[in-house]
């Protein structure tokens, strides 16, 4: 009996590998060893990297809420110390997003708290 052999599969398998590596740069794109490697460490990246923008936008969040506090002398800490004390319901988003395009709404927070 012949070898059988589920090309259709094998095909496919590969067809979906080269799909996810489109655009990459050269033997990458077009070379399923290669471009398998390549896939794999980009979905690797993806994975810890979709868990890493929640950390990195926080971290903005802080930074623009402290300039905005700062430009009224007082510290991110104290600010949003003051803030949680008050039961301001606003989160770092929020907080951030007033610093930034609503200076006067922000304003108005920060006097409330102090």
């Amino acid at each position: 009996m012949p070898r059988s052999v589920n090309s259709v599969a094998a095909k496919a398998r590969r067809k979906k590998i080269l799909k996810l590596a489109k655009g990459y740069f050269g033997r990458r794109k077009n070379v399923h060893t290669v471009a398998k490697n390549a896939v794999e460490r980009g979905l690797q990246f993806a994975y810890r990297d979709r868990r890493q923008k929640k950390r990195n936008f926080r971290s903005l969040w802080i930074q623009r809420i402290n300039a905005g506090a700062r430009q009224y002398g007082m510290s991110y800490s104290e600010f949003m110390g003051k803030v949680n004390e008050k039961g301001i319901e606003l989160n770092r988003k929020t907080l951030a997003d007033l610093a930034m395009n609503h200076p006067q709404a922000f304003k108005a927070v920060v006097d409330s708290v102090k």
